[in-house]
């Protein structure tokens, strides 16, 4: 599905301004073509978590197959004003952008992957000037729907086989969020959606049931369930509190008796307010009790994994999760925090120069090098992920030592079974990459959530996963540090 299908108006303008006052920047110092390396990472496992679900690359590779300006966008550039009224491109750098095409090698770590602060997700080598121009969108798509997907393998987590469908698009931030929102959560682990948009774009099954006004809008409530199950007697869930849940329930029995000579099927009823455990306890018996054993029920009402948990624990009988709000805003983290750092510099004489942004914040120091990451495994699941320099050779000993407490570190077995996360995706601009169907992108994530050990998927307090630098580039970052803070010391 390309971005096209939604977006009639070329996307190459999507990004700051100041991404293309840099490269007007590159262009005027002739380092337009100097080659560079960026690395996409984030900080900080999202809502206090124990690990991340990467999500969002498709529509990336879709966004940088498309990166050309058109004459349109062209003409807007070439008439935005610096403060003195002056044009702020020359048209000669217009006429370069005119030409350009996206050329970069780039590496990614595939959707569905669980991931870990400072992994790079996706690793850009190419003209500095190109590298550089694709930060905003690159960081855009992945940040939000690595977040969604994050909150729905947790949301998925929590219902333990349950069925899980998102509800979210009325409290979505916009249509764009709606829909990524919608494709993020059906990877991370809902089985459908209320969004009929995304469910032809993206083939995800869709679901509803009724709102309260439709009950309202007959004399009745039984009247209501009456009309709504003639009008579909193979897929009714009627929802049952609008006046009074248990007399709903009684109600949606009552209905499902009287047209039985249709062949209908009570497929499910559902609570959307007051005491979740007891209305579905007692809804549960009154089901039962008259046959409907088959009758799902579903729960709604600003659902996420924390209230799901403690309603499994009560004994809740709820068995289809519907859930909106808190998913598809990531309603307790508005934002993964995601940033794009460079990490090299390719010299004249084909060398390569690191690159280091230092901090006050050793969190906020970014990791020099040409990076990959290497996972670790063995039959009971991750073990470990390594970070290292592709250029560097590895000790036969390896160690991963924590980023943020060198004091941390773990030692690597040898005849480890291991893999690399980072894989090819463009070759100087060719897309290389097989895009995985979407379904499967869905059941990796479930296969790759299994592989972490439960103290690391809890939600309070989560145990911390092995994930850090190899022993000899922290070594590197450290002396690297210490020797620009004393060459900015002889600056002063």
């Amino acid at each position: 599905m390309s971005l096209n299908t939604i977006y009639a108006t070329p996307l190459s303008l999507f990004t700051d301004l100041y991404q293309l006052t840099m490269a007007y920047g590159y262009w005027k110092q002739g380092m337009t073509e100097r080659k560079a390396v960026f690395h996409l990472y984030f900080r900080k496992n999202p809502f206090g978590g124990g690990y991340t679900v990467a999500a969002g690359l498709e529509q990336a590779i879709e966004y940088l197959q498309q990166l050309q300006f058109q004459e349109e966008e062209l003409h807007y550039l070439a008439g935005l004003k610096g403060s003195q009224g002056q044009p702020l491109f020359e048209e000669a750098f217009i006429s370069y952008l005119r030409q350009m095409w996206f050329s970069c090698t780039l590496d990614a770590i595939p959707e569905g992957t669980v991931v870990f602060p400072g992994e790079p997700l996706v690793r850009v080598t190419g003209p500095l000037l190109q590298a550089q121009l694709i930060e905003t969108p690159l960081l855009t798509i992945l940040n939000f729907q690595t977040l969604i997907a994050t909150k729905a393998a947790r949301i998925a987590d929590a219902i333990k086989g349950d069925q899980l469908i998102e509800f979210g698009m009325r409290r979505a931030q916009g249509i764009d969020g709606a829909l990524s929102a919608s494709r993020a959560a059906y990877i991370g682990g809902t089985d459908g959606t209320s969004n009929l948009l995304a469910g032809k774009l993206y083939n995800i099954p869709v679901r509803g049931t009724h709102a309260h006004s439709w009950v309202q809008a007959f004399d009745s409530e039984t009247a209501a369930f009456q009309a709504y199950g003639e009008a579909f007697p193979q897929d009714s869930v009627f929802l049952v509190d609008t006046y009074n849940t248990l007399e709903g329930v009684e109600h949606a029995i009552e209905t499902a008796q009287q047209l039985q000579h249709l062949g209908f099927r009570l497929n499910g009823i559902r609570l959307d307010s007051g005491d979740l455990t007891y209305l579905s306890v007692e809804a549960r018996k009154l089901l039962d009790a008259a046959g409907f054993t088959y009758t799902n029920i579903v729960a709604s009402n600003d659902l996420d994994e924390h209230i799901i948990t403690s309603l499994k624990q009560e004994g809740s009988k709820v068995n289809v999760w519907g859930v909106g709000t808190k998913l598809v805003t990531a309603y307790d983290q508005p934002a993964l925090g995601g940033v794009y750092k460079l990490a090299a510099l390719q010299q004249q004489d084909g060398s390569w120069e690191y690159k280091i942004k230092l901090s006050e914040q050793l969190v906020k120091t970014s990791n020099p090098g040409i990076l990959q990451v290497r996972r670790f495994y063995d039959t009971s699941g991750y073990i470990a992920d390594m970070i290292y320099n592709e250029l560097e050779s590895l000790p036969t000993q390896l160690h991963v030592v924590d980023p943020l407490d060198s004091t941390r570190r773990k030692a690597i077995p040898q005849q480890t079974s291991y893999k690399e996360l980072l894989v090819p995706v463009f070759d100087q601009g060719k897309l290389i990459y097989s895009l995985p169907e979407l379904h499967s992108i869905k059941a990796k994530v479930k296969e790759e959530v299994s592989q972490l050990h439960e103290s690391i998927r809890r939600y309070l307090n989560p145990h911390s996963y092995p994930a850090g630098l190899e022993e000899s580039l922290h070594q590197y970052k450290t002396e690297l540090i210490l020797r620009l803070r004393e060459l900015r010391e002889q600056a002063r």
